[in-house]
């Protein structure tokens, strides 16, 4: 393997590819050389059956891309992964190229102290933060834009000085869940700007003098020294460091993750910008969830088996955007299904599409399994396991953990520089466990246990017990539901919440409850994750 620009670790470093298990073990060699990438006889090609939504037809596309696994396939997505492909390239013509803004790694003998793999909202954010502590930082991954609609909390954006990215505000949230009076959260919701989002992130990046690489990471190679190659398409590779993953949930090929997790599921929608002739919403009101039953008839097995809501942001007396979505589910809901669904809810509705802006494919894989903690690569965003397993969100957590996580980093490198000991460190211990400790303290795996708990209910029910589950949860107090929708709540407030949510609960979804607890396996693991067996 020829290594451009890293020519004096080539004799260091050492590429093996075992067989593709169901998870990736760490092996030696006799000269003691690790490689910690998951490489293996991997997916090489997968022949995806796609419906297409506008003509209707099925076509059998072949689609060459490599996959750790299984898993790693589903959260790259699976059988809806075209789909999944239109979304992430879709032009955004506003927003610049990072290879526009920022200087180009430089191929050579430099060691930059960290790598981060990965351009989205958290890769950007813990590139900007860690260049802005002193470390020399390399971003590397595909140029491209920011395609999906993020909606946030008002509150929480303030909070990390980025109210200014907020396109539109909405003074209220409001859920529907039957036909009686509706619910209002009582909290700001705002939607983000795209644009303005990636400029400002960019932005940090330039100021702080992160260089960049536009292309794919095909494996990380540790050496001898405890220093990383992250080797790139045509055998490009640039040694650093540190390497951190922050390039989505697929990252199966360049992390390893727990054993024996829970199965990942997915959150899929569809939506539409569009402008109508009769908006049925409030333009004051941004509305969270529309679980009410607007058939009113018994739909087919298939829609059935996937329960789904209306997410909408309208922006004015005509425009707005509406999302069929699937809060979550096993096998994850076609993308042509959910718009099937929300062109007979609008149909239902009256409301008469006249012109339609954009349309957009969201896949969110939920749950999973969380990364090995003993590796020295770490990991950032929803390749870390940080999507919410409940709701699906991200971006806010990985936004305001960046600077944290970056110190932490920034201390490691530090130390290890001043003292001139990485190897050292490599050999007698874990110099990422810090930071691993900093993403995934035991409090968090606490509450992530207990809301695996409840998407695995929720994965269980169908509509008619989603709608209770729902009225039920919007019985709490307030600052329980409202803490669960904004994640404020600490583990031992979450038990609190499911005490009183059984008290309060009818007798038929008690019984789901206890059953759910006693039978499923997320109920045993959340119970060890609270006691730390």
């Amino acid at each position: 393997m020829e290594c451009i620009g890293a020519r004096n670790f080539a004799a260091m470093a050492v590429s093996r590819c075992p067989i593709w298990r169901s998870r990736w073990k760490r092996s030696r060699n006799k000269q003691t050389t690790r490689v910690v990438h998951r490489c293996s006889s991997r997916i090489s090609s997968r022949s995806l059956r796609v419906r297409s939504s506008s003509a209707g037809n099925e076509s059998c596309v072949a689609v060459k891309e490599d996959f750790a696994d299984e898993e790693d396939y589903i959260k790259a997505g699976g059988s809806e992964f075209l789909f999944v492909q239109m979304q992430q390239k879709k032009g955004m013509d506003k927003q610049s190229k990072l290879a526009d803004k920022l200087g180009r790694i430089s191929i050579g003998n430099t060691i930059l102290d960290l790598v981060v793999i990965g351009c989205g909202p958290a890769g950007l954010a813990l590139a900007g933060e860690s260049a802005k502590l002193g470390l020399s930082v390399g971003l590397i991954g595909p140029d491209l834009p920011f395609t999906n609609n993020y909606g946030v909390w008002e509150d929480e954006f303030k909070d990390l000085g980025l109210e200014r990215c907020i396109e539109h505000v909405w003074r209220d949230t409001i859920v529907y869940l039957d036909d009686s009076h509706p619910i209002f959260i009582g909290r700001a919701y705002g939607r983000v700007s795209r644009h303005l989002l990636h400029e400002e992130l960019l932005k940090r990046c330039v100021e702080s003098g992160v260089s960049y690489l536009s292309s794919k990471v095909e494996r990380i190679i540790e050496t001898t020294n405890g220093q990383s190659l992250i080797v790139c398409e045509q055998n490009v590779a640039v040694p650093c460091r540190l390497a951190t993953v922050a390039s989505g949930a697929a990252s199966g090929k360049l992390l390893q993750y727990e054993v024996g997790g829970p199965r990942v599921s997915v959150q899929t929608a569809y939506g539409m910008e569009v402008e109508v002739e009769k908006n049925p919403y409030d333009p004051s009101f941004m509305v969270f969830m529309d679980y009410r039953d607007y058939v009113k008839q018994k739909v087919s097995c298939l829609e059935a088996q996937y329960p789904t809501f209306l997410y909408a942001m309208p922006m004015s007396p005509t425009r707005v955007f509406f999302e069929e979505t699937c809060l979550a589910s096993k096998d994850a809901m076609p993308f042509d299904l959910l718009k099937k669904k929300l062109m007979s809810r609008l149909e239902t509705m009256g409301v008469r599409i006249i012109k339609t802006y954009e349309e957009e494919w969201s896949y969110i894989p939920v749950g999973g399994s969380l990364p090995n903690t003993e590796q020295k690569i770490l990991a950032f965003g929803a390749a870390a396991s940080m999507v919410h397993p409940a709701t699906g969100y991200s971006v806010v957590r990985s936004l305001s953990e960046a600077p944290e996580y970056a110190y932490v980093i920034a201390n490691i490198l530090k130390q290890g520089r001043s003292e001139n000991k990485i190897s050292q460190y490599t050999r007698n211990e874990n110099i990422s466990m810090q930071a691993w400790s900093t993403l995934w303290p035991q409090e968090r795996k606490r509450q992530r246990a207990f809301f695996l708990f409840g998407l695995a209910l929720i994965l269980q029910l169908d509509i008619d017990g989603i709608r209770e589950f729902f009225l039920t949860f919007f019985r709490l107090p307030e600052w329980m539901w409202q803490g669960f929708l904004g994640s404020t709540l600490s583990s031992v407030d979450l038990v609190l919440f499911a005490f009183y949510m059984f008290v309060i609960a009818p007798n038929n979804m008690r019984r789901c409850l206890i059953k759910h607890l006693l039978s499923d396996p997320t109920g045993v693991t959340m119970l060890r994750t609270y006691l730390a067996l």
